[in-house]
């Protein structure tokens, strides 16, 4: 199991920056995926980016492509998702997540672990 804290989020306004950060810690040796989904109010859940066990060539969903940085810092075991030029619609809660390896960030859709979430509220 992985333990995932967030932090980071906050309100801002429209074109505004933020930058989420996630820690994780384990017990376990191997290595795992990481991502960032977010849910607002009355929307289903939506990946808006993934990492996988190498740390490079993250993928984004296409709503953020362009605005959000996703990397990972394994001397930390922490991710941050760096948000910029925010948008209304990208107001949600945002959980980190992580899958164990084998894992691959592109199909990462259902990971098992989960962190408690951090709001971000984009205003107009």
């Amino acid at each position: 199991q992985v333990h995932l804290v967030e932090s980071g989020g906050g309100s801002v306004q429209a074109g505004g920056s933020l930058r989420l950060s996630c820690v994780a810690s384990t017990d376990s040796r191997r290595n795992y995926c990481m991502g960032w989904f977010r849910q607002g109010p009355g929307n289903t859940r939506e990946k808006v980016a993934a990492i996988s066990t190498g740390g490079i060539n993250p993928i984004y969903a296409d709503s953020v492509k362009g605005r959000f940085v996703l990397s990972r810092d394994f001397s930390k075991n922490a991710a941050y998702l760096q948000m910029n030029n925010l948008k209304p619609e990208d107001t949600a809660r945002y959980h980190c997540a992580a899958e164990f390896f084998p894992c691959n960030a592109l199909h990462m859709d259902s990971p098992h672990n989960w962190g408690q979430g951090t709001q971000v509220t984009v205003s107009a």
